[in-house]
């Protein structure tokens, strides 16, 4: 076993990204990308700090006929059993939330989209374009709305079920054998693209959904023109968050295995230690949600409960993160 898999497998077994360990050694993270990638050997000096932080011997670092099986290692992070992934389990895995992102994208969208039917009916009777009851008109929205709505569960449901066999690479260390961090790079490196288009194009449209109803406002005093730009606005979002959840999810697959970002060891630590809080507070922000929804009716605008309640939880999680690091 090469030193270039060894650092690999060490700095893995840590639980550190590339630019923690280049932290931890004062170099830059390029450095430590080149000694993983054996295009270049650290000197003496580094070679010594190295074998300090990992708690190896130089020994066990410098030749090649020594492997890491059976060497204890001292771990610098939460001390819990390593999982060892294998390169079937992996490549599984990616396929897995590939197909996945498209299932959750979906059902967020349709979440979206439910309120739609009824915010049609509603205008085109107020403005008497249809010849319907208000009570006939709120009771056939609100059973599209309940029908899309369950869809969406419907698929959250059976991607939870269906991916319950991967829960543990998402909360627990893991180590991966070789070769599947260099392929996940590879894959991430081709998808970084697409990611960055999809995520942008998403947020793009997310901005720009707002303009209809605010031009259909300065325009026109037609009650349905104006509830068909709400619509056409919610149409818009939804197809902006399809974008922005489908690339997420799998750029979130491959950072899940590299344990870099929010799947890094320690991350997943302060995620089970803030799990309780963030329960409570996305149930809080669904119950505003739907109390303000159906006792305003004022569907085309309590989507913004979400961006604001998204936007509060950073406030939240980073202030669980100074009390965590306090502790």
């Amino acid at each position: 076993m090469i030193l270039a898999d060894k650092i690999i497998e060490l700095r893995k077994r840590n639980g550190w990204s590339q630019e923690e360990l280049a932290d931890r050694l004062d170099v830059s993270r390029q450095s430590v990308s080149k000694w993983e990638g054996a295009l270049s050997v650290p000197d003496m000096n580094k070679i010594l700090k190295l074998s300090e932080i990992f708690g190896v011997s130089t020994d066990i670092l410098l030749k090649d006929e020594l492997s890491l099986s059976g060497t204890e290692v001292i771990y610098a992070d939460d001390e819990t059993d390593v999982i060892r992934v294998s390169m079937e389990e992996a490549s599984a895995y990616l396929s897995y939330k590939e197909s996945q992102s498209l299932k959750i994208a979906l059902g967020v969208s349709l979440c979206i989209l439910s309120p739609i039917t009824m915010l049609v009916l509603e205008g085109a009777r107020e403005a008497k374009k249809i010849s319907w009851s208000a009570p006939l008109c709120e009771g056939f929205g609100m059973a599209v709305l309940l029908l899309l709505v369950a869809a969406a569960v419907a698929l959250f449901v059976t991607c939870g079920l269906s991916g319950s066999r991967y829960e543990y690479l998402e909360k627990e260390a893991i180590d991966t054998e070789y070769g599947v961090d260099g392929l996940v790079k590879e894959k991430r490196e081709r998808y970084a693209p697409i990611y960055a288009r999809q995520l942008t194009i998403g947020i793009i449209l997310c901005i720009l959904a707002v303009l209809p109803v605010f031009v259909v406002s300065a325009v026109s005093n037609d009650l349905f023109v104006e509830t068909a730009a709400t619509c056409f606005m919610l149409a818009v979002i939804a197809l902006a968050v399809f974008m922005i959840v489908h690339a997420c999810i799998i750029k979130g697959s491959m950072d899940v295995l590299l344990q870099e970002g929010d799947y890094s060891r320690k991350a997943k630590l302060e995620s089970k230690r803030n799990s309780p809080i963030a329960i409570i507070y996305w149930s809080i922000a669904l119950t505003i949600f739907l109390a303000y929804s159906f006792l305003s009716g004022d569907w085309g605008r309590s989507w913004i409960v979400w961006p604001i309640a998204g936007v509060l939880y950073g406030a939240v999680a980073g202030i669980m993160q100074i009390l965590n690091a306090r502790e």
